[in-house]
C-alpha cells in the first residue's frame, strides 16, 4: 500500500550529516562504520528505502536554527548563516529533482498527477521497487529561523516552500519552541499574516504551549501537526494535550504520528534507554494511532509522520524497525487491531492526500 510520510529531514541528513541519500540506509551505515557520535552507523532512511517502502510522497524539511545556543549540525550564530544553510537545503531538493530522483510538488494538479502515476505503478502485480516513478517531495520548514524577515517569505514560496512550523527546540526567532514557554514573537505574528496571504500551511509541531494557543488564535488558515504524539500517553511538553489535538481536528487538519522512542515511551532517557529493553515496537506506534482515532471519533485526522533519522537512528526507533521500508508492515498491524481497509488506506496515505490536495485546490 502507498504511504505518505509527513516528516523527513532528508536535506539536513545529506548536507549537515554528510549522508548520501541516494544510498540505502544499510550503505549509509556501512559508510559510517567506526564513526562516533549520536546516530552514526544507525541510519534508517535513504531514497532506495523510500522506494521499497512505497513512500510515494514525503513532506521534507528545511531545518536550521539561530537560537543563540549553537548545537552542532543545526544551530548557527546569526540569522544570515541560518538563511544561507536553509537555502542550500532547499537547493538540494531541486538538485535531486533535476537529476530525476524526485519531484518537488507545489500545487494540486502536480500532486494529482504524481499520485496517479504511483497508484498505477503500485497496481502492477510485478511492481518493481527498483523501478518506481520519482519520489514526491513537498517542502516544509521546521522552525522559521532561516527566513530573514516576513517580507522575504514570498521568495521562499516562489522556490517551492509550502509549509512552515514557526519553531523547533528552544527559543526560536519567530516563536518559542519545545522546552520553553515563550509565545509568538511580534515578528512571528507578521509571518503568520504573510503565510495566510500566500497560502502557506501552518505546522503546529514544536510550538510551546503558549505559542500554540497564540498561533491558532491569529492564524485562520489550515493547520497540521507533521510529527506529533499524544501527551496523555507520554507526558511531556513535546506532545499535544487532548485539547490541542482537538484544535487540529476541528480545523480538519491531520496529525502525523512520530516514531521517536522518547515520544512513544514514558520515562525514556535519550542516550541511555534501549528500544528492545523498553519494549518499544511498531505496535507502540499503533497505540498512538488508536488513541488519536478514539479522541477524534474516526480515522480521518491521523497519519504517519515518522521523523526517522531526525537526529536519531535505530538506537531510538522502534525495536522491530530496520529501515523506513518497514512502513509496509502497517497494513497488517492495523488490520490486526480492527481497522478497516478504508481506514488503513486513509492513515497510510489518504488523509495527507486529502489535506494537501484539498487546501492547495482552494488557493
Amino acid at each position: 500500500m502507498l504511504v505518505i510520510d509527513s516528516h523527513l529531514d532528508i536535506a539536513w541528513n545529506a548536507l549537515q550529516w554528510n549522508r548520501d541519500q541516494l544510498r540505502s540506509a544499510h550503505e549509509i551505515r556501512a559508510a559510517e562504520k567506526g564513526k562516533t557520535g549520536k546516530a552514526r552507523g544507525n541510519s534508517t532512511v535513504g531514497l532506495p528505502d523510500l522506494c521499497r517502502g512505497r513512500v510515494a510522497l514525503s513532506i521534507v524539511t528545511v531545518l536550521t536554527r539561530s537560537t543563540g545556543n549553537p548545537v552542532e549540525h543545526i544551530d548557527y550564530d546569526s540569522p544570515t548563516q541560518a538563511h544561507a544553510i536553509g537555502r542550500g537545503q532547499l537547493e538540494y531538493y531541486h538538485c535531486l529533482a533535476r537529476e530525476g530522483h524526485v519531484r518537488v510538488l507545489t500545487d494540486a494538479p502536480a500532486l494529482q498527477k504524481h499520485m496517479n502515476q504511483w497508484q498505477a505503478w503500485d497496481a502492477q502485480s510485478d511492481a518493481n521497487p527498483n523501478d518506481t516513478p520519482p519520489l514526491g517531495f513537498v517542502v516544509s520548514m521546521e522552525g522559521a529561523d532561516p527566513i530573514l524577515r516576513p517580507d522575504c517569505l514570498e521568495e521562499w514560496w516562489n522556490d517551492g516552500l509550502r509549509l512552515i512550523g514557526l519553531s523547533h527546540y528552544g527559543p526560536g526567532r519567530y516563536a518559542g519552541g519545545t522546552g520553553t514557554e515563550i509565545g509568538v514573537r511580534d515578528i512571528g505574528y507578521e509571518l503568520l499574516k504573510e503565510m495566510q496571504r500566500l497560502g502557506v500551511l501552518l505546522d503546529l509541531t514544536h510550538l510551546s504551549d503558549t505559542a500554540f494557543w497564540e498561533a491558532v488564535e491569529h492564524y485562520d488558515g489550515p493547520v497540521l501537526a507533521s510529527h506529533q504524539n499524544a501527551r496523555e500517553l507520554v507526558p511531556a511538553q513535546r506532545q499535544f494535550t487532548d485539547e490541542q489535538l482537538k484544535v487540529v481536528f476541528e480545523r480538519d487538519g491531520v496529525v502525523g504520528v512520530a516514531f521517536d522512542c522518547w515520544m512513544l515511551k514514558p520515562g525514556w532517557v535519550v542516550g541511555e534507554s534501549d528500544p528492545k529493553a523498553e519494549g518499544v515496537t511498531l505496535e507502540t506506534v499503533v497505540r498512538q494511532i488508536e488513541y488519536i482515532c478514539d479522541l477524534a471519533g474516526s480515522a480521518r485526522h491521523v497519519a504517519i509522520g515518522t521523523d526517522l533519522d531526525g537526529g536519531f537512528g535505530t538506537e531510538q526507533s522502534p525495536a522491530d524497525l530496520d529501515t523506513i521500508a518497514d512502513l509496509q508492515r502497517f497494513p497488517e498491524l492495523l488490520s490486526a487491531r480492527g481497522f478497516s481497509g478504508d481506514d488503513i488506506a486513509a492513515i497510510l496515505h489518504g488523509n495527507w492526500w486529502r489535506f494537501l490536495h484539498g487546501n492547495w485546490s482552494k488557493k
